[in-house]
């Protein structure tokens, strides 16, 4: 039992900010939370639990990072060198560089491999408070390859202690030996590598990449419909560059997700409000790549969309492994509120994973994954970065160190 917390529970059925709860005592049993209750209403006396006193520190879920490309291999330093100094994505590609480098060299490593170079990125997370870390595959874009991915996706959570959501995504780019064959790599995805991953239990949702520069609406419709006939949840990249309205279509699945929507309009927002599609929201690519097209905020907190945040950890485009720095960028540059980044990175990040029935809130019977943090208002989570105030990382009810 944690006695003497601050709790921003999270939990929209507490009316205060943050759902905080001042001066409470948090009991656990086999991983979940069994009460949450003033610290006025208990006779530590009576109490045959381990006490840990928070000390008036704050308590909130474990922080969800609920879109990362985390495993891959390889770097591609040199092209954000070379793009700084005026040399274009076409001919960074032309020289072997760009989506397909990283392919080259996930192809070529082994599962204990991508799980050994998969390890410090995880880590850093976890250093800052996260707790469930959803990995997507996407660099393999073979059979194979990406069965690979996403066993070494499975193998970490075997390493670490923290909860994985593994995505098959197949569609992210053509490979090479499809460059002119779209739909053929389609089939390949719908016909052949959905119904393997899901044979293994190798991933819990699918996503794909709905944009000029991948796959057309057509295209992901019929990756939907594979998803669907084997039983798997639905994410999308959807209006990061254009408008294709794959978050609409996403929406009609029942997708858990739609991310970037940089370019989302307000049918596409409608869409997702009235089947209940999370919007992942992803600063740090928009950071990276200097975009100037903001997500429509304002929209999605008029028609209620919960927003969740991300980190969009990859090599290419957000190489950022910080859900802290997420969260004060989701404020800084997309203007949202201390409240809704803290909120984007528990409770609409869990729904974005399609768990929020078990973590993301302070509340009786979920998985008890927590922090515990060094700070005076929850507000400090998104204020400041640089000084990481984590006290206690806990999940399943045990305090773990990172």
């Amino acid at each position: 039992m944690w006695i003497n917390a601050n709790c921003a529970t999270l939990d929209p059925n507490v009316e205060a900010p943050y759902g905080g709860l001042n001066d409470q005592a948090i009991g656990v049993r086999d991983g979940q939370i069994v009460a949450i209750a003033p610290m006025s209403e208990l006779d530590l006396t009576t109490v045959t639990a381990e006490l840990i006193d928070a000390r008036g520190g704050w308590m909130t879920p474990g922080l969800i990072d609920a879109h990362t490309h985390l495993v891959f291999a390889g770097n591609r330093a040199e092209e954000f060198e070379q793009r700084l100094l005026g040399v274009s994505y076409a001919e960074i590609a032309r020289q072997g560089g760009g989506i397909l480098a990283t392919v080259n060299a996930t192809r070529k490593a082994t599962v204990d491999q991508l799980v050994e170079l998969s390890q410090p990125r995880l880590q850093a997370l976890m250093a800052e408070g996260v707790t469930t870390v959803e990995i997507k595959s996407g660099y393999g874009l073979s059979v194979a390859a990406e069965l690979n991915m996403l066993r070494a996706a499975k193998q970490l959570v075997e390493h670490n202690p923290v909860r994985v959501s593994a995505t098959l995504l197949g569609a992210h780019a053509l490979p090479p030996e499809f460059r002119d064959d779209a739909e053929g790599y389609i089939d390949l995805v719908c016909n052949e590598l959905i119904p393997a991953a899901a044979r293994e239990g190798l991933a819990d949702a699918v996503d794909v990449f709905c944009e000029t520069i991948a796959f057309s609406p057509a295209q992901c419709d019929r990756v939907f419909r594979a998803a669907r006939a084997h039983g798997l949840g639905i994410h999308a990249h959807a209006e990061q560059l254009s408008n294709l309205h794959g978050a609409e279509l996403a929406a009609s699945y029942g997708a858990w997700s739609a991310d970037h929507l940089e370019w989302l309009d307000e049918a596409g927002v409608r869409a997702m409000a009235e089947q209940g599609t999370v919007a992942t929201l992803l600063p740090g690519a928009f950071y990276f790549l200097r975009e100037t097209q903001l997500p429509p905020i304002e929209l999605l907190r008029n028609y209620r969309v919960p927003m969740a945040i991300a980190t969009d950890l990859n090599p290419g485009s957000s190489p950022l492994a910080s859900l802290q720095l997420m969260m004060n960028m989701a404020c800084t540059l997309f203007r949202m509120t201390p409240e809704e980044a803290l909120a984007g990175v528990t409770r609409h990040a869990a729904q974005a994973l399609g768990s929020a029935q078990a973590i993301g809130m302070l509340r009786q019977g979920m998985q008890a994954d927590m922090v515990l943090w060094d700070i005076a208002h929850p507000a400090e989570l998104a204020s400041q970065f640089g000084v990481n105030p984590i006290r206690q990382r806990i999940v399943a009810g045990k305090i773990t160190h990172v």
